[in-house]
């Protein structure tokens, strides 16, 4: 049973929700996808739910991701969708609202750091806190971040990449792009439309993306699958069948922007720190992370060891619920810049 010292870290994700409850673990994990009847604007379902519903709706409803980039694109929405899952989370004990950090980018604006904290807030939670996505990824895949030596997390998003390098607790450089799995998917969309004539939607562009994209198609053996759209010419339905070449031919322009962020980082690291990741390797975390063999490009244009960390997509999440259990024992301000104390600490006592 929560009471009213329960604590919620979430995972904003652009792609997923994923939510953390204080001595439970990940309890949620779905779509970050809300159905909205227009006429009324009642939300007809959340996550898993709506996501089936994408692009298969009658007029009056419509599905749709609020979030966009890492960012809150529609604050309404966004606030409906977060108070259907920290209800969910917390037993939807109206009386007994519980404490919640949110993960959000690295170099997020004020702006839109105030907005995720104030539709936390009227989704019901007691108070809001924020962490950084890389420190929280760090935490997640168990890194030692506490000791004066570098390490590097890229933590590949639905909306956006990550990349830091941490020491002592803090991070010491940062570089947050708006590049991560949507892109890809909407990098394959655009290349089937322009291709084959042939439209798909978002949806069918992930599912190629998760079956066979390909980030480094030189060492892997060629893999094709079967895609069915509208064709643009006549307006009928066709099938037709796509290979892991053509599909990195699609995304390769955005892994390049994943890659060169990841030099420019490492090309801006202190010498001694880099000589600490040259020690360690690269630690990726995020669902980006899975995307096959991105682990040997980013290897293979850097030069160092790659290291996917164990199940990559919850990461965040868990890194969220690793800071919450010091809530109880620090005065954690809602400041970001107080994280790195607040860090050390929980890696100190932890």
């Amino acid at each position: 049973m929560l009471n009213i010292g329960a604590d919620i870290g979430i995972d904003l994700g652009t792609a997923n929700i994923i939510v953390y409850v204080k001595g439970k673990g990940i309890v949620l994990k779905e779509p970050s996808v809300v159905a909205i009847d227009n006429s009324s604007g009642k939300v007809i379902a959340v996550g898993a739910n709506a996501r089936r519903m994408l692009g298969r709706t009658p007029g009056n409803i419509v599905a749709l991701r609020p979030l966009r980039d890492g960012v809150i694109a529609d604050y309404d929405v966004t606030e409906k969708m977060l108070r259907y899952f920290i209800g969910k989370a917390n037993g939807n004990k109206i009386l007994f609202k519980p404490r919640v950090m949110v993960c959000i980018p690295s170099e997020i604006t004020g702006v839109e750091e105030r907005a995720v904290k104030q539709a936390t807030i009227q989704a019901g939670a007691r108070q809001s806190y924020v962490i950084e996505e890389p420190l929280a990824a760090a935490l997640g895949a168990g890194l030692d971040i506490a000791q004066p030596g570098g390490t590097m997390v890229v933590d590949i998003g639905g909306g956006t990449t990550d990349v830091a390098v941490l020491s002592m607790g803090g991070i010491v450089i940062s570089r947050s792009l708006r590049v991560g799995g949507d892109k890809f998917d909407e990098a394959i969309v655009k290349y089937i439309r322009r291709e084959f004539n042939l439209a798909i939607g978002e949806r069918t562009g992930e599912d190629i993306k998760i079956e066979i994209a390909n980030a480094c198609p030189n060492v892997a053996s060629v893999l094709n699958t079967q895609v069915r759209g509208r064709d643009l010419l006549n307006g009928l339905p066709r099938e037709i069948t796509v290979t892991s070449d053509q599909i990195h031919s699609a995304i390769s322009e955005r892994l390049s922007l994943v890659v060169n962020t990841v030099k420019e980082v490492l090309e801006e690291t202190p010498p001694e720190l880099a000589a600490d990741i040259m020690d360690k390797g690269i630690v990726l975390t995020g669902g980006g992370a899975l995307l096959q063999n991105i682990d040997r490009l980013i290897s293979r244009e850097t030069g160092l060891n790659v290291i996917i960390a164990e199940d990559p997509l919850s990461c965040v999440a868990m890194g969220t619920g690793r800071a919450l259990t010091m809530l109880n024992v620090l005065n954690f301000q809602q400041n970001k810049h107080l994280i790195t104390k607040y860090i050390k600490h929980s890696m100190n006592v932890g």
